[in-house]
């Protein structure tokens, strides 16, 4: 059998830079977003460290980490894998903003 491992879900939404280098969400073109899943993998790279943190879809996709929960191993498949978490934070304002229109959502 092969080796389990610690399997976490990040749902987050897809950022860009803008013209000064900063982090903003990357948006749909009514200006809507969504938050999307991820799940780490065998072989994704990185260490979670914190809500904000970027990592890279397997398409190279940056994309920001606004909730982050364990899931059980056996549920893995129900989930696309990320490629890896990088060592760059979004702003909290940046989260903020996410976690409001949630909210509102609901």
């Amino acid at each position: 059998m092969k080796a389990k491992y610690d399997v976490n879900v990040y749902s987050g939404v897809p950022v860009e830079t803008n013209a000064s280098g900063q982090y903003e969400i990357k948006r749909d073109p009514d200006g809507s977003f969504k938050l999307h899943d991820w799940r780490t993998g065998r072989h994704s790279k990185g260490k979670f460290k914190g809500v904000g943190q970027i990592f890279l879809t397997e398409n190279n996709l940056r994309v920001a980490v606004i909730v982050a929960r364990p899931l059980d191993y056996k549920q893995r498949h129900d989930y696309t894998p990320m490629q890896r978490l990088t060592s760059e934070f979004v702003s909290d304002d940046l989260v903020q903003t996410v976690r409001q229109a949630l909210a509102s959502d609901d």
